[in-house]
């Protein structure tokens, strides 16, 4: 069943987490998946250097899908 993310403010760490359980719903494997979403960050943030923007999808991956927490992350400092 989907999970509603409208709880997330930050527009690009709903549009990351979205967008990852999305391609999982449709078969697409965790690194490509992972990989997609990095590169969307990216397009909202192209200040960000892959590392970082690796570490924060891993991070709001893990925080809403994973754990299935509700509460704000560290994240970037957008709105």
């Amino acid at each position: 069943m989907a999970r509603d993310f409208s709880h997330i403010a930050r527009t690009c760490e709903r549009a990351v987490v979205t967008a990852y359980r999305e391609q999982r719903s449709f078969g697409v494997d965790d690194v490509s998946a992972f990989s997609a979403c990095t590169t969307l960050y990216r397009i909202h943030h192209p200040e960000a250097s892959l590392n970082e923007a690796r570490r924060l999808v891993a991070e709001w991956v893990d925080h809403h899908l994973v754990r299935g927490a509700r509460g704000p992350t560290e994240g970037c400092g957008c709105d």
